[in-house]
Formats: C-alpha cells, structure tokens, sequence
C-alpha cells in the first residue's frame, strides 16, 4: 500500500495557493510550538532521527494526516515517535487532554523507555560512496517498482524511463535510515522525466526532474 503522504502526481486536491510575500511563518501561535516540540520530540527526547519521523507521518491514519493541518500532523507524528520509544504510553495525550478540558481521566503508567540503539555516523546526510556512480549524465534510466515502506521513491515514476540530468553527492539512504538499519550511502541522480511519459500522450508537454536514489534505478 502506498504511504499516505505519496501524493505526487494525484489529482483532486484543487488549486495550489502559492504563499503571499508577507504571510507569516507561522500564522496561528500553536503552529509554532507544534514546529519546536516536533523538533525537540523527534530527535533529543525521541532518540530518533528526521527520516524517521517522515516514516511517521507515512503511517498516520487519514483523518491524522489530513484534517488537523500541516503542524497538526507533525503533531501526531512525534506523538508515534514518543510511543514507540517508551517515552509516552499510548492514549497518553488524549487522557491528558480530557484532563485540562475538565473531564477526570486516568493516564496510563509512564512506560520504560526503549529508544533505539542508533546514532548517524556524522552530521546532516551527505556522505561519500566508495564506487563510481553506475550512471552518467544523459543516461536513460528506469525507475524500478516501489519497495516497502519506508521509502522515498514516488509511485507516480515507478516503471517510467528518464534521463539523467545531473548526479548529485552521495546521500544517506533513507529507507534503512528510518528503521536504524544503517546509513546505506547510496548515488543519487536528478532524472528528468516528459510529461507524456509520466501522463499519457495526450498530456501538455513539459518536464518533471525527480532526485532518485541509485538503489530505485535500472539501465533502460
């Protein structure tokens, strides 16, 4: 199944609204804690890192992902990421949310905490990989079928052939990163896509460029 936040390429969504010149970054003031506490969770009281949390959010319900908003989502996403670590038990935050509305809820019992025995070799995610790249600029290329998740391959390229504009520095993969199943330093390639390729022959031309990681790719 595809993860919930793989919506590249879907439609049904509306208009996009680009952001006004003077917006600010965080409209409403809870937003802002939302962004801080998400930060702090994710990582230093968490013991996890930024893929995964975004494995996290891929694994957030509907109505958790879509209808608290943006902020409200990488809420319930560091709420999964506490639970898991045995920071927070499950149905902490709602108990404790019931208790300040004035409702008499018990909490459940603090749990022992397991937090992953796991750190990043260095920081950010830039890291050298010890083979050449297999492929070049202007090779074609073809994006395999999506793996499990984690992943960062989008479904809407999986099976589709491209070429590669531009190979970027090698990246920390993603996939394993998020299950602390090593760093796995993979090539990552810009591979731009025609329109018609992705959308049918009919569809208005134009370009689509995708950084894939080395692992999702194959010689077309």
């Amino acid at each position: 199944m595809p993860a919930i936040a793989d919506l590249g390429g879907t439609d049904g969504w509306g208009p996009v609204h680009p952001p006004t010149p003077d917006e600010p970054v965080f409209p409403e003031t809870w937003e802002g804690r939302a962004f801080a506490l998400a930060v702090l969770g994710m990582g230093r009281i968490s013991g996890r890192n930024l893929d995964a949390f975004r494995y996290a959010l891929d694994r957030l319900d509907h109505h958790a992902y879509f209808a608290e908003g943006y902020y409200g989502r990488w809420l319930n996403a560091v709420e999964l990421m506490l639970v898991e670590s045995g920071i927070i038990a499950a149905d902490a935050v709602d108990a404790r949310a019931h208790t300040l509305e004035g409702a008499q809820v018990e909490e459940p019992p603090a749990p022992e905490p397991t937090k992953p025995d796991y750190a990043a070799t260095g920081p950010g995610s830039l890291r050298e990989v010890d083979t050449p790249p297999r492929f070049g600029v202007g090779d074609r290329v073809r994006v395999g079928e999506v793996p499990p998740a984690p992943t960062k391959l989008p479904r809407y390229v999986s099976g589709h052939v491209g070429v590669v504009e531009v190979v970027q520095p090698g990246h920390l993969l993603p996939d394993t990163h998020a299950l602390f199943q090593g760093e796995n330093p993979q090539h990552v390639y810009t591979v731009r896509f025609d329109s018609r390729e992705l959308y049918g022959a009919d569809a208005e031309p134009f370009a689509v460029t995708v950084d894939l990681f080395d692992r999702y790719l194959e010689k077309a």
